[in-house]
């Protein structure tokens, strides 16, 4: 048994060892195939409880407990063929207020009483967030070349950039971005995805279909669905310190909006991603990510744009960081009264800037405890000012987090 040695290092695109390889896909380290019988993966999680608070018209303050925990474990059945199974858990349908976790300007999904969620991230899906079983086969006994067919009935579809909730830059966040739904990360929870990915040295290519239809975040379900629309994404390693990718998707009717009987438009997402890590004196590590969003056809607007940066300054006990966002809505999302219907879908910019700091408090065996929190300025355009009552609106949180990284190998 083994643990890691720093949990960023096992988030980022070039943090994998000599025997393992980086799976875009599930956005984590993973062995590459090399002996019959050799079992390995690990175990990971994150739990925030946090205080939120937001100042203006809309002012909320509330509790919330935003979490996931993930399993992944491989069996190596030959030499060069290996079996995974990927298992993705939250509760957040029972920790996470009817009302949504507040966050200013994030709309999408409605909860149990057909309430759209706005100002508010929903809950991502309980319990299972994601389950997926994968065949990886090595292609080469020298190099890193890897195929590796996966069936997930909810799981990652190819496209966005990788998750907010894996990357180094957002995984300390309890937020997700206000680009959630605009072409970002919204795909890492789809219904029936069937995927291939080509593995090699320093590009991975993905191809999946899935079912189009975005899973309720207050049903405790695991539906399947007809596979119906097509994502695909490409990833490339620029040296040691950089990665860039872009992707493409074609998805039928994300949010069940088509009325019966009419024809349905089909949604593109299409996004661009760039990451970056450096090694900096005295024990410290740099992380930037930088993601462009756009979707099509969604909330009745022809096209909205997302834009959103982060940094990362992290040692052993210290983690500074920071979330530059810029998004189109509509006054229809944003739910902004008197507003002509023939502007209610018309699209103006929101921003926000997030500013953090977390400090480990103890370590206990696999487990961190930390305390943290961040304080945001969040902009809007004179097209929202009626429904918020002033510019810049003001929001934060103080949490506590607990996080967790066990590795596992074993070999016969």
């Amino acid at each position: 048994m083994t643990n890691a040695a720093h949990w960023d290092v096992m988030t980022s695109p070039d943090g994998c060892g000599p025997d393992q390889y980086w799976s875009f896909a599930m956005s984590m380290c993973s062995w590459r195939p090399s002996a019959r019988g050799h079992v390995s993966g690990m175990v990971m999680g994150a739990l925030f409880l946090a205080d939120v608070g937001v100042s203006g018209r809309r002012s909320a303050h509330d509790l919330a407990a935003p979490h996931w925990l993930m399993l992944d474990v491989g069996v190596d059945l030959a030499r060069w063929n290996r079996l995974e199974l990927d298992v993705m858990l939250t509760a957040e349908r029972w920790t996470i207020p009817d009302s949504g976790y507040p966050l200013p300007f994030q709309v999408g999904e409605e909860n149990e009483h057909q309430v759209p969620f706005v100002d508010a991230q929903h809950p991502h899906s309980s319990p299972i967030m994601g389950l997926a079983l994968a065949d990886v086969v090595s292609l080469s006994t020298t190099t890193t070349r890897l195929l590796r067919v996966w069936f997930a009935p909810r799981g990652e579809s190819t496209d966005g950039p990788i998750a907010f909730m894996h990357r180094a830059t957002g995984t300390i966040n309890p937020d997700a971005p206000l680009g959630h739904h605009i072409g970002q990360d919204v795909g890492h929870i789809s219904s029936t995805v069937i995927g291939l990915s080509l593995t090699l040295p320093t590009t991975t290519i993905e191809l999946s279909t899935f079912h189009g239809r975005e899973p309720q975040p207050d049903a405790v379900d695991l539906p399947l669905g007809t596979p119906d629309s097509a994502g695909a994404r490409v990833a490339q390693q620029l040296g040691r310190h950089y990665t860039v990718a872009a992707s493409l998707a074609y998805v039928r009717d994300p949010e069940a909006h088509a009325v019966a009987g009419a024809p349905q438009d089909p949604v593109v997402r299409a996004s661009a991603s760039a990451y970056a890590r450096w090694d900096l004196p005295l024990g410290w590590r740099a992380h930037a990510t930088l993601i462009w969003g756009g979707i099509s056809n969604y909330d009745s607007a022809p096209w909205l744009d997302s834009i959103t940066g982060e940094v990362l300054f992290t040692d052993w006990s210290n983690r500074l960081w920071g979330r530059i966002e810029a998004v189109q809505r509509t006054p229809a999302e944003l739910r902004v009264p008197n507003v002509a219907p023939a502007r209610a879908n018309d699209p103006d910019w929101v921003g926000a800037a997030t500013l953090g700091y977390t400090r480990k408090i103890v370590a206990l065996g696999p487990a961190d405890f930390w305390i943290g929190g961040s304080g945001t300025l969040n902009f809007l355009t004179d097209t929202f000012l009626p429904a918020y009552g002033g510019n810049p609106i003001l929001s934060g949180k103080l949490f506590v987090e607990a996080r967790m990284m066990q590795m596992f190998d074993w070999r016969p």
